[in-house]
């Protein structure tokens, strides 16, 4: 896979700054007139002279090897082939050619011009290599990309004695900061002191590798929302439940959270969720406390959608070619929009969405419904260029307009779910009852064609699936700590005595008792429960305890009987104002409130975005696959970079960067280099 010019070009911005590192001039030292010798006319050099000192011979004699790139010509190459080379592949050489040395026989050493005082000194040239892995990283690209040819004559292009590490060093380079990084990740989960949420997802990469990531989530003493990618495991084969239950297992017990863990969300894929049945198994067999595994509501809604997409296939992809069109030429594009204002269509921003998503996919739906009379009109004036195939009929029309009435509730719920600043379990089952519900109107239309409740029947069987899956009083407790939704807004198949009564007992059982009994009496639960004679500390301790229930039961009742607040409200924020009204019942809030209804985030399975994050995943190498998506990740969330114990201070290398640039650029420089 080439993955050198086009993500050269993609990221030039980010190698910017690199080459202002290396754009450090090496400078030929000559003799002054007074250390020339007296009277010697110097003697013309010859053509071989001039150019053959800008190559050198191979050990076996037989070739010369470019010393500014390294490409090879036989030693019976004439010297003016030699010299066009030179000319067109390294243009100037003959400024520069002193610096050149041959790098196999010594270290390349850049002299420099004696500087003004004030002027920044020779930066270290480890500086840039330190640059290029942080490029690396962040732009997602494989160890590979060093090694090409292309980019490392670039940098040699710009001054010979740089040296980039061997390829060898990068990668030991990067496992170290790898290694150092989720210690520190480590050392920073043990302080937290509420349960973990986790989400896995999935992915087969171009060399067939199946590969699995495990993020936890939770809330911290803030009430701040915090996730961190754990780790990316390489599933062996047979990549089957047994496989990923052991894998899962490795990356808990490396981080100490394996009795942490309150939930787990996975991808609706049959292995992965065989491998969370066998960790709900061995937690409850460990009575380590609750845990519970539910379904992907996002994958669940992205099916949803397919199927009723797949009716109007034909029709979209139709549109998508003329979108196509429109988006890469500036001239239909143009007369577009000229005539969707002259027809009062509404404004479009180009480039529309193509995408094979959802929002492109919609998008395409969109376009025609809203600006039918514009399409029809481009499609006619550009005949002759797009064809009379990409017309849309009466028929087609039809289509179109069904299918994005009964399309608009799914595109507001997945757009309400992807703006959403925290998505809990609540706010997500209030969504996915309202599919319910829009599914089961269109099924029971009389208005709705025949082949669209054929449609709807399929989208209902695959919601009732998602619906008997998470129903069960795990998700119930979840839902009713968002204070949206409480008991009033959960679906119906959810709502249920049982299910209060459960809750309730739960949150005696592990939020009052042991999280507070022995905070007033100084006794744990079992030894007050033993027997035995009691003395009068025991019966201080048992009143106090009856009096902690008593109120802690008040707290849930009290918490229900208030209506819910309104659905924009920030979750995180009213529990961090109601804390103090509600002591015990928000610490089963910042438990629960951290599980996840989607094992991604909804808006990479449903926009473009997604397109972008599956290409750099699945065209990643697997000596790269690890280290780089994890160090990108950390790194976004603000865990320092390092390299064993030692932080690698990149703002400081930014700015050794920008002094040697701008000293290089000044016009003292300038004039030098004119001269």
């Amino acid at each position: 896979m080439d993955w050198t010019v086009n993500n050269y070009r993609t990221y030039k911005d980010d190698q910017k700054s690199m080459m202002d590192v290396a754009l450090m001039e090496p400078v030929n030292i000559g003799l002054s007139s007074s250390d020339k010798p007296p009277s010697l006319k110097p003697r013309k050099k010859t053509m071989t002279s001039v150019y053959l000192k800008f190559f050198e011979t191979a050990s076996d004699g037989k070739t010369r090897r470019c010393k500014f790139c390294g490409q090879c010509y036989s030693i019976a190459t004439a010297t003016g082939n030699l010299g066009r080379h030179l000319a067109n592949r390294h243009p100037g050489y003959d400024k520069s050619g002193e610096a050149v040395s041959n790098s196999a026989a010594r270290p390349a050493v850049v002299v420099k011009k004696s500087q003004p005082q004030g002027k920044p000194n020779q930066v270290d040239y480890d500086h840039l290599n330190w640059l290029l892995i942080r490029w690396l990283v962040l732009a997602s690209l494989p160890l590979s990309t060093l090694e090409e040819k292309w980019l490392v004559n670039s940098y040699k292009f710009l001054n010979p004695a740089i040296q980039l590490w061997p390829s060898d060093k990068y990668r030991t380079v990067l496992d170290e900061v790898f290694r150092s990084m989720r210690e520190d990740i480590r050392a920073l989960l043990e302080q937290v002191s509420s349960k973990f949420s986790i989400t896995l997802d999935f992915w087969t990469s171009f060399e067939q590798i199946y590969y699995m990531s495990v993020t936890c989530q939770w809330i911290d003493e803030n009430w701040c929302f915090q996730k961190l990618l754990l780790d990316i495991c390489r599933i062996p084969y047979p990549c089957g439940s047994a496989e990923i239950y052991h894998s899962l297992v490795k990356v808990l017990k490396f981080y100490n959270m394996d009795n942490r863990v309150l939930s787990c969300t996975h991808d609706n894929s049959t292995n992965a969720i065989h491998a969370c049945h066998t960790l709900k198994e061995d937690l409850d067999g460990q009575k380590i406390g609750p845990f519970c595994y539910i379904p992907c509501a996002a994958r669940t809604l992205n099916v949803i959608i397919d199927d009723a997409l797949r009716s109007a296939k034909q029709v979209v992809s139709k549109i998508r070619e003329f979108v196509l069109e429109l988006n890469a030429s500036p001239v239909i594009s143009e007369d577009f929009i000229q005539l969707s204002i002259a027809y009062q269509e509404g404004t479009w921003k180009f480039p529309l969405d193509v995408s094979a998503r959802w929002s492109g996919n919609y998008q395409m739906l969109d376009l025609v419904r809203k600006a039918g009379k514009s399409v029809d009109a481009v499609v006619r004036k550009y005949e002759e260029m797009l064809g009379t195939k990409m017309l849309l009929g009466s028929s087609d029309k039809s289509v179109v307009n069904i299918m994005h009435q009964y399309l608009e509730p799914f595109y507001k719920t997945t757009n309400n779910i992807c703006t959403s600043k925290v998505p809990t379990v609540g706010l997500v089952l209030f969504f996915m009852d309202h599919i319910s519900e829009t599914i089961a109107t269109c099924r029971e239309s009389r208005h709705s064609p025949e082949w669209l409740k054929n449609t709807a029947e399929e989208m209902a069987k695959k919601a009732r699936n998602y619906i008997n899956q998470v129903c069960n009083i795990f998700t119930y407790m979840t839902a009713i700590l968002d204070p949206r939704i409480k008991g009033e807004l959960i679906p119906d198949s959810l709502n249920s005595e049982n299910y209060l009564d459960e809750a309730r007992a739960h949150f005696m059982r592990n939020y009052s008792t042991s999280h507070f009994s022995s905070m007033s009496s100084g006794y744990n639960a079992q030894e007050i429960e033993d027997g035995g004679s009691v003395s009068f500390a025991e019966e201080i301790a048992r009143k106090k305890r009856r009096t902690t229930m008593s109120s802690a039961t008040d707290e849930l009742t009290q918490y229900l009987s208030e209506a819910p607040a309104p659905i924009p409200t920030d979750v995180l924020e009213w529990w961090k104002v109601n804390s103090t009204r509600y002591p015990r019942l928000s610490v089963m809030a910042r438990d629960f409130l951290a599980v996840q209804a989607t094992s991604v985030l909804p808006e990479e399975l449903f926009c473009g975005k997604g397109d972008e994050i599956d290409k750099q995943r699945i065209c990643m190498p697997h000596d790269s696959t690890q280290p780089i998506l994890c160090i990108k990740s950390w790194i976004q969330v603000g865990i320092k970079f390092k390299f064993k114990s030692t932080e690698i201070d990149y703002e400081r290398l930014m700015e050794l960067a920008a002094a040697v640039s701008a000293s290089d650029n000044s016009p003292a420089s300038s004039d030098k280099k004119q001269k």
